[in-house]
C-alpha cells in the first residue's frame, strides 16, 4: 500500500509523531522551540546530552517526551541552511519516513519552517520532503502471506506542514507521478520469473494506455520477417516467445515531431538469464530474473512521462526474451545475422543483452528516426568490477549527450561514470572482429563492459547522439538508502525524466 503523501498549514500536532528540524549547533527551528517550550524544555535538555548536534542526517528519536501528548518527536538534523541542496532534502524527507515505519507509527507529521539563507522556498522543500517519504516507502511485499503485524512497516500517511500547501501540492503532482514510474520499474524488476516474462510484461506494459502511451507489440514472426536474427537466437531455446515492446508518447504533438524525430529509450529485457549453453555457475542465478532491468526503467520512465504529461515525443523499446538452455538453444559458435544484415558469430551464449539489443537499436533507428538514443541493460558483470554499486557505466558517442545524462543523473543522485569507447577500428573495436562473421560477441577479459558497449556502437548509424548506460551495478540494491529500500532500485527513471525536462521539453 502506498503511503498517502498530504499538504496542510502549519499547526502543531497534539498527539501522534512529529518530526521538527535542528540546525547545525544545535539551534532549534522555529516548529521545534515552539514544540519544547510546551514540554517545559524537554527537547533542548535531549539535544544537549548526547552527540546529536543537529548535523545533516543526524535523527534523535524522543519517545513519549515529557510534557507532551506525542507519541513521539523526531529531531531532524538539517546542518547549514544554505548547504541544503535538493537530495539533502529528499534524503532527510526518506529518513523519517524509514525511521517511522520501523516503528510502527500509523503516521507522522513533518514540520516545514522558513528558514533564514536556505536556498529553497519552504514549498519547495516541502515537496522534496514528501518525494523523499514516497520514495523510501516502497516496498514490494506482495507474497509474504505469514507476516506479522509487528514486522510490518506501520506507516501509512505523511503530513507535510507548510506556509503555502497549496502551491507545495502543486508542485509536488508532477514530481509525484515519477515517483509512481520509480516504483512500476521497481515493481517489474522485483517479480519473479515465472510471473514476468516477455508477454506478461508486454501485458504490464498495456496499462500505459490509459495513459495515453501508444503500444505496439511484435511477435516472433513478425521480427523474423524484419530479419532480428540477433534477438531472436537469445530466445529460441525458451518455451516463451521472445517479443519486441514498443511504446510511444507523443507529448510534443504531431508537428513538432516533424522538426525532429522523437528521442528513444531501448532497454535490455532478458527476463531471466541462465547463461543459456554457456550456463551460468548455479551461486547467484536467481538475481537474473532482474536482468530485464533496463526493460523495466524504459517501462517506467514511459509511464512518468505520460503520468506527468511530458511535452516530448519519445518512443521505448523492449528487447524481450528468456534465455534458456535446451536442445534448441543457441549454442557457442553459432553464426546469427542481425536486423542490419551485419554477422555475428556468438562465442558465448552468456552474452546476450547485447545481442538483443542489437536488433532493437537498429529498429528503432529505421522505423522512427530519432533525434537521441539512450539505451539501458544489466549489460555486464565487469562494469561492477569497474565501478561498483553506486555508479552506472556510461558510453557515448556524442560529448553533447554525455555531459547532459552526467549532470542529471548527479541531481537526482542516480550518478553515472563515463568509460571510454574507441571509434570504429580502434583498439578496443578491434577486440570483437571475428575469422568467421562480421563481429564475435565478445572480446578477452580485458575490458569487457567496453568491449560490449563497441559491439552496440556498431548498430548505431553514423551521426546519431547514442549514449549506452550499463546499469548491471545499479538495478538492485543489497542495503538499504535515505530514498531507496534494498531490492530492485529503479535507477534510471529519475535520471531519464530529468535529461528530458531539462532539454527536449519547452
Amino acid at each position: 500500500m502506498q503511503v498517502k503523501i498530504t499538504f496542510a498549514a502549519p499547526k502543531m500536532p497534539r498527539t501522534g509523531a512529529v518530526a521538527v528540524g535542528v540546525l547545525d549547533g544545535r539551534k532549534l527551528s522555529p516548529s521545534a522551540e515552539t514544540l519544547d517550550k510546551a514540554a517545559g524544555g524537554t527537547l533542548s535538555r535531549a539535544v544537549k546530552q548526547g552527540r546529536f548536534t543537529g548535523k545533516k542526517g543526524q535523527i534523535l528519536d524522543l519517545v513519549a517526551p515529557g510534557g507532551l501528548r506525542n507519541s513521539r518527536v523526531l529531531l531532524v538534523g538539517l546542518g547549514k541552511t544554505k548547504d541544503l541542496k535538493d537530495l539533502d532534502l529528499e534524503n532527510l524527507g526518506g529518513s523519517v519516513a524509514a525511521r517511522m515505519g520501523a516503528t510502527g507509527e500509523p503516521g507522522v507529521t513533518l514540520m516545514v519552517d522558513a528558514l533564514e539563507g536556505a536556498a529553497h522556498e519552504s514549498a519547495e522543500r516541502a515537496v522534496r520532503y514528501a518525494l523523499g517519504a514516497r520514495l523510501r516507502a516502497y516496498r514490494f511485499d506482495k507474497y509474504k502471506t505469514k507476516e506479522k503485524p509487528a514486522d510490518k512497516p506501520g506507516l501509512k500517511s505523511v503530513t507535510v506542514m507548510v506556509a503555502n500547501p497549496a502551491a507545495a501540492k502543486r508542485a509536488f503532482a508532477a514530481h509525484e507521478k515519477v515517483a509512481e514510474g520509480v516504483a512500476f520499474t521497481r515493481d517489474l524488476v522485483s517479480e519473479p520469473a515465472n510471473v514476468i516474462f516477455p508477454k506478461s510484461l508486454v501485458a504490464e506494459a498495456k496499462k500505459l494506455v490509459k495513459l495515453g502511451v501508444t503500444v505496439q507489440v511484435l511477435g516472433e514472426r513478425e521480427m523474423r520477417r524484419l530479419g532480428m536474427g540477433a534477438l531472436l537466437g537469445v530466445g529460441q531455446g525458451s518455451a516463451r516467445e521472445s517479443q519486441l515492446l514498443v511504446m510511444q508518447w507523443k507529448g510534443a504533438g504531431a508537428a513538432r515531431g516533424k522538426k525532429a524525430g522523437p528521442i528513444a529509450f531501448v532497454g535490455k529485457g532478458v527476463t531471466f538469464d541462465t547463461g543459456g549453453i554457456s550456463i551460468k555457475p548455479a551461486g547467484g542465478m536467481e538475481d537474473m530474473k532482474w536482468d530485464m532491468g533496463g526493460a523495466g526503467v524504459v517501462t517506467g520512465l514511459m509511464r512518468a512521462l505520460a503520468g506527468r504529461k511530458a511535452k516530448v515525443n519519445a518512443v521505448g523499446i523492449c528487447a524481450l526474451a528468456e534465455n534458456m538452455p535446451s536442445s534448441s538453444a543457441q549454442r557457442p559458435g553459432d553464426i546469427v545475422t542481425s536486423m542490419s544484415g551485419q554477422t555475428i558469430e556468438v562465442i558465448n551464449t552468456d552474452a546476450e543483452g547485447r545481442l538483443v539489443l542489437a536488433d532493437a537499436l537498429w529498429y528503432v533507428q529505421e522505423k522512427f528516426k530519432p533525434s537521441a538514443i539512450v539505451d539501458l541493460a544489466t549489460l555486464t558483470g565487469a562494469i561492477i568490477v569497474a565501478l561498483g554499486h553506486d555508479y552506472a557505466g556510461l558510453f557515448s558517442n556524442n560529448d553533447k549527450l554525455s555531459d547532459q545524462l552526467t549532470a542529471a543523473g548527479k541531481s537526482v543522485g542516480e550518478p553515472v561514470w563515463r568509460m571510454p569507447l574507441a571509434a570504429p577500428g580502434e583498439s578496443y573495436d578491434k577486440a570483437i572482429n571475428s575469422q568467421a562473421a562480421d563481429m564475435k560477441n565478445v572480446g578477452n577479459r580485458a575490458g569487457g563492459s567496453i568491449t560490449a558497449a563497441q559491439f552496440l556502437q556498431r548498430f548505431v548509424k553514423k551521426g546519431t547522439p547514442w549514449a549506452h548506460l550499463d546499469i548491471a551495478g545499479t538495478t538492485w540494491s543489497s542495503k538499504d538508502t535515505p530514498t531507496v529500500p534494498k531490492g530492485g532500485t529503479g535507477f534510471g527513471v529519475r535520471l531519464l525524466d530529468r535529461w528530458v525536462a531539462d532539454h527536449h521539453e519547452k
